[in-house]
């Protein structure tokens, strides 16, 4: 079997299982993608990162942008049509499952209390993504080994960025896009001034 159909392959197998157990929606895949990274080299986590804030930027569900990009990056086009379809297969037949079987058990207690359950672990795994992220973002050089290395590794500009951020999104309840979009012209303003 050629390298590139085991690629393809690989990348079914692998955007299928993030598909099937990225329950939450798109930020929990991100999880699912730095396991890919760390086991793959189709990209590494820096590129994972400027995939993540893409996927974000642009439209469509992150998920799946995450997903294209990411295919398209280890096998080219065909491998972001695979990686895609992948992603959102198990979706579409466990959608297809569960409408017909919600309607005749709606009223259950067991299935009433699954769905109370999987919320928590969803935030849980979004709220590790979120983690990643951040991490990512603050220190975006080699991995921080020893506390002693922590100040030394941070980007302060990345840090007040992400501060600022948060506390505009948190008080000023703006759309996303106002957010995204400064942040691009942000970084276009600190990236021409050599600042970043």
């Amino acid at each position: 079997m050629s390298e590139f159909l085991w690629t393809l392959l690989l990348l079914f197998w692998e955007f299928f299982k993030t598909g099937l157990f990225a329950v939450g929606g798109g930020l929990a895949t991100i999880p699912f993608l730095y396991d890919i990274a760390a086991r793959y080299d189709w990209f590494t986590d820096s590129q994972l990162a400027n995939m993540l804030a893409i996927s974000e930027s642009t439209p469509g569900p992150i998920g799946v942008n995450a997903a294209t990009f990411a295919g398209f990056h280890a096998a080219g086009i065909l491998g972001g049509i695979v990686a895609t379809l992948a992603l959102i297969l198990p979706s579409f037949v466990i959608i297809v499952i569960v409408s017909k079987a919600y309607q005749r058990f709606r009223c259950s207690l067991l299935v009433n209390s699954a769905f109370e359950t999987v919320r928590p672990a969803a935030v849980g795994l979004i709220g590790a993504a979120s983690m990643n992220l951040i991490e990512a973002a603050i220190f975006p050089g080699a991995a921080v080994t020893a506390f002693s290395d922590v100040l030394s590794q941070i980007s302060w500009i990345a840090l007040a960025l992400v501060v600022i951020c948060a506390i505009l999104a948190y008080k000023i309840k703006k759309h996303p896009i106002w957010y995204i979009g400064a942040g691009a012209v942000v970084g276009l303003v600190l990236g021409y001034t050599g600042l970043l």
